[in-house]
């Protein structure tokens, strides 16, 4: 299974720039192995992802804009449900990977577990 983060290498958006390495640092930081989709150099990228974020996580006008997140074809999210996720250390659930033994993920889980 591959995490897949669509990226704009070319956006002229800072806030979108900061938001793309936040996440890419995160997964390479988490030894978390993910591949990067340009979607501003390939057009098959662009449209795959606009085609494949669901209703319900579309913006009200216009199309998503990246970062958005995937597992294979599974939706896992954008930047807010990352950033949430990353909060709650709830980020391995998030991408539908098993968080690693020690990780707070882990410890959480099991502290849960237990209750």
């Amino acid at each position: 299974m591959v995490i897949k983060v669509y990226i704009a290498s070319s956006s002229g958006s800072t806030s979108i720039k900061k938001q793309q390495q936040d996440v890419m640092g995160f997964l390479a930081a988490n030894k978390i192995e993910f591949e990067e989709c340009d979607i501003a150099a390939n057009e098959e990228n662009r449209k795959w992802m606009r085609e494949n974020v669901p209703e319900e996580s579309r913006p009200a006008a216009g199309n998503p804009l990246p970062p958005q997140i995937f597992n294979e074809s599974k939706y896992c999210g954008d930047y807010e449900a990352f950033f949430d996720a990353r909060e709650d250390n709830a980020v391995y659930a998030f991408l539908g990977l098993t968080a690693p033994p020690g990780s707070k993920e882990a410890e959480a889980l099991a502290k849960r577990e237990q209750q």
